[in-house]
């Protein structure tokens, strides 16, 4: 009998030891910083299930509170509970995620499970997807015959790349600042750098809990730059599709050229975030520009001059065919931006480096008033300051506008780093309590909306 205690005691202890040495590798390699005006900055490597777990081990916290905002949102946006975004994370996109993608996701609900967070592989899906559920329920409810509760798709983002004449240097520069509403993007704030045992090493900003930036910015180690902004007023879904963030992760990580982008991001194109996508190639000292939509597709590229993002569809087809956007509306945030956008474009031209770029994402001059005046019109968005609010975003959607803001040049992008700023690039700090006083009507975000202080431009590299 003592034997055969012994004897399952050390089984145990064995099992033990073999749990620490798997946690142990699973975690080699991987680490968190201190925060960095208002950034943290994460070192992920190895395996897809190592690269994983070391995200869900590193950010099991900050997991577990974007998980809670962005159920909050979007069952409220929705007025469908999580179970059915669960459901269709696993019924729907898990079979058209590829395998390696399937262990990254498992490996950052079992190391996020493993600090103690409350999470599975189904919420990790479906948070992941998160930026897609819009686009997916108006189709659902179109299709069961259902008046549907989801909104059109809210404007995210202000963005550009240049090269050739329109930079100082000639060669490229490339800026981005993320729109979205401020209780998820005030948390918008981990710098990730991603070194997978396959395929491309990937600095990029990004969300606790997500594989790809999702917003986006990354630079590779092939020498590419890439960036977007979603198509306003955009409708259509394919189910049978490969999710976005499946897409925009592999061609971040595979991508060595401008063709290798866009043949990764149409293969298996779902129309879920549909988005222009921006694109620099260092090598190639080319930039292009992929309209994304689901049926009308179009790339353009150049060695010599800028493209902008702002929301704005381009393509007249795509328009007509798979938005409800008003071109003629020279009122509306897209419209006005992108007038914004040609006119800084025209003016800076030949003059455009990093410095330059960090200037324009502040900027705050409102081509429809023609006056300095910020809110939805603004490439720095301050929707919260708008006396028009904006339509899907404000009362709808919350508090929004631009939450954080990157950009770099070609040396940077060789070198694999980039400039960042936390919150808004003017400089105005956003303080929860005091808007909510002043906005009653928005005491819903009450237990999710947070200080948002604005930080200075700060570089972040790869770790060496």
């Amino acid at each position: 009998m003592r034997k055969a205690l012994w004897v399952a005691l050390a089984v145990l202890f064995c099992i033990s030891l073999a749990a620490g040495q798997t946690a142990g590798d699973e975690l080699k390699g991987g680490f968190r910083l201190p925060a960095k005006n208002g950034w943290t900055f994460v070192h992920l490597e190895g395996t897809p299930h190592q690269i994983g777990y070391q995200h869900g081990a590193l950010l099991a916290r900050e997991i577990e509170d974007t998980l809670r905002v962005e159920r909050f949102e979007i069952e409220r946006d929705s007025q469908k509970d999580w179970k059915f975004f669960r459901a269709a994370a696993e019924t729907m996109m898990w079979p058209r995620i590829d395998p390696e993608y399937r262990e990254e996701l498992q490996g950052i609900a079992d190391g996020a499970s493993a600090k103690g967070a409350k999470i599975d592989l189904w919420d990790v899906v479906a948070l992941n997807a998160s930026l897609e559920w819009d686009y997916y329920v108006k189709e659902y409810d179109k299709r069961h015959g259902a008046v549907t509760a989801s909104k059109a798709v809210a404007e995210h983002c202000s963005a550009f790349v240049a090269t050739g004449s329109y930079t100082r240097d000639h060669k490229i520069v490339i800026a981005h600042n993320n729109w979205s509403q401020y209780p998820d993007g005030a948390r918008w704030t981990i710098m990730f750098d991603i070194k997978p045992a396959k395929g491309n090493r990937m600095l990029m900003d990004g969300l606790p809990g997500v594989i790809h930036s999702a917003d986006d910015f990354v630079v590779n180690s092939a020498g590419l730059a890439i960036t977007e902004t979603t198509i306003g007023h955009f409708h259509g879904y394919d189910e049978k599709g490969v999710p976005e963030f499946v897409r925009a992760r592999k061609a971040a990580q595979y991508a060595g050229s401008i063709d290798d982008f866009a043949s990764i991001m149409t293969e298996g194109n779902n129309g879920g975030y549909a988005n222009a996508w921006l694109v620099g190639d260092t090598k190639a000292n080319e930039i292009a520009r992929l309209e994304l939509g689901l049926k009308n597709v179009t790339l353009e590229r150049s060695k010599d001059g800028v493209f902008y993002g702002a929301n704005f569809p381009i393509n007249e087809k795509l328009i007509r065919e798979e938005t409800d956007y008003n071109p003629v509306d020279l009122s509306q945030s897209a419209a006005a931006r992108r007038i914004r956008w040609e006119q800084i474009m025209s003016k800076e031209k030949g003059k455009i480096d990093v410095k330059a770029a960090h200037r324009f994402l502040a900027d705050h001059y409102d081509t429809f008033e023609k006056k300095e005046n910020p809110s939805e019109r603004t490439l720095d968005g301050h929707v919260e300051l708008s006396p028009r609010g904006m339509g899907d975003w404000v009362g709808s959607y919350g508090t929004a506008g631009a939450v954080q803001n990157k950009a770099a040049d070609a040396r940077m992008i060789s070198e694999m780093s980039l400039t960042a700023a936390a919150g808004h690039a003017c400089g105005k700090d956003f303080r929860a309590a005091e808007h909510l006083a002043a906005h009653p009507e928005q005491a819903w975000e009450k237990n999710i909306l947070i200080d948002m202080k604005a930080y200075p431009w700060t570089k972040f590299q790869i770790a060496k």
